[in-house]
């Protein structure tokens, strides 16, 4: 119940915050207004607004109303809705265009339109039980780990003794012992790892103290609370990796929820991170601005937060995770050259070789997300 409790707040919050980002030119307007003069700074009214402060002249005082109010806030975007989702993904870059063109009342602006699908996003992962783990702890702890590979240890040892014994013996057939020395050779070579297993650090620790690795990697090995191993690379700043590691170490449970919470609370700066990388791709082109490519970013962001619920709702519904994996391969890619292309007017080959530049910037945008993330959990 919490999820969901928790899923539907989410859900709440991101339409309420669109909301709130959202211009309201272009919306339906009601025509009822028997007032003279505005309630709040008593200006004459010409309209059901008022001209000098932007109040409503009516103004309501009704348990309904305040039903209205709600509702209209978290579920209604004034129409602009309809307008904006068939195009954003059908013709993305048609919508990109006549937004920076200066189509603006129709439309969901960009940024209320990411609010809220990531924040829609997230509200159905916590609603589907999607969610990173926050709890190592293994089923039976640690020292079931360690009985069962001592348990492995000593059959093996007791069956390499077996076949030494028989081995011993001088009247075995040559096909038998042949037979006899294959195992022993397979025995001997399964004893060999058995012991390698037992000697890593995440088996055979005493305590939860760090390690380092041959490639410089820290390690917090699993201690006797049977918390997993955590690795993470080091910064180079003694200040932030004492504290990353502490951290991990005592609770790599809580750092990974906050992970989670904060992926979705600071999911706005994967803004800014993408729009270098968009600009150079255009760097040579003076006509394309910030403003363009801020554009195109944030719509393209607002639709994956939409494929992702789409897909996600489409595997509880039964669809197979194979299924799944397919059209995201197919339609993300898709969507993301019809966006480029459109937005910008490319050449079919303009826009391929952007396109595959494009991806590789994604990942790079992705990998320093994640380390923001980190960072931010670190404090």
């Amino acid at each position: 119940m919490s999820d969901i409790a928790e899923g539907l707040g989410a859900a709440v919050e991101g339409t309420l915050a669109a909301r709130a980002v959202e211009p309201r030119s272009g919306e339906s307007i009601a025509q009822d207004h028997a007032e003279t003069e505005c309630a709040n700074c008593g200006a004459p009214l010409t309209g059901p607004y008022c001209n000098q402060c932007g109040q409503k002249a009516h103004v309501h005082r009704t348990l309904t109303a305040i039903g209205h109010d709600l509702m209209h806030g978290v579920l209604h975007l004034d129409g602009k809705l309809a307008h904006t989702l068939p195009l954003l993904v059908f013709k993305p870059g048609q919508l990109t265009r006549r937004y920076i063109e200066g189509e603006r009342a129709r439309f969901v602006s960009p940024m209320a339109m990411f609010l809220f699908s990531v924040f829609a996003m997230f509200a159905v992962f916590q609603l589907l039980g999607i969610s990173t783990p926050t709890s190592f702890e293994m089923e039976n702890g640690i020292d079931a780990i360690e009985a069962r590979l001592v348990d492995a240890r000593a059959k093996t040892q007791a069956e390499l003794a077996d076949v030494n014994g028989q081995l011993a013996d001088n009247n075995l057939a040559p096909s038998t012992r042949s037979d006899l020395a294959r195992r022993k050779s397979e025995l001997e070579a399964d004893l060999m790892e058995l012991e390698q297993v037992a000697d890593l650090p995440f088996i055979n620790a005493s305590d939860a103290s760090l390690e380092v690795n041959e490639d410089g990697e820290t390690v917090v090995p699993i201690g006797n609370s049977g918390n997993a191993q955590m690795t993470f690379a080091e910064t180079g700043v003694d200040l932030l990796d004492k504290g990353l590691a502490k951290k991990w170490r005592d609770n790599p449970g809580l750092m990974l929820y906050k992970l989670q919470a904060n992926a979705y609370k600071f999911s706005w700066l994967l803004i800014p991170l993408s729009i270098p990388f968009v600009w150079l791709l255009f760097v040579w082109r003076r006509r394309f601005k910030a403003y363009d490519h801020a554009i195109f970013v944030t719509y393209s962001l607002g639709f994956m937060s939409l494929l992702f619920i789409t897909l996600s709702l489409a595997n509880a519904g039964g669809l197979s995770l194979g299924w799944i994996v397919a059209g995201f391969a197919a339609l993300a890619p898709l969507h993301l050259y019809k966006h480029l292309r459109g937005a910008y007017g490319l050449s079919r080959f303009s826009t391929i070789w952007r396109f595959f530049a494009l991806l590789i910037f994604i990942v790079i945008v992705l990998v320093l997300f994640l380390q923001a993330l980190v960072l931010l959990g670190a404090f």
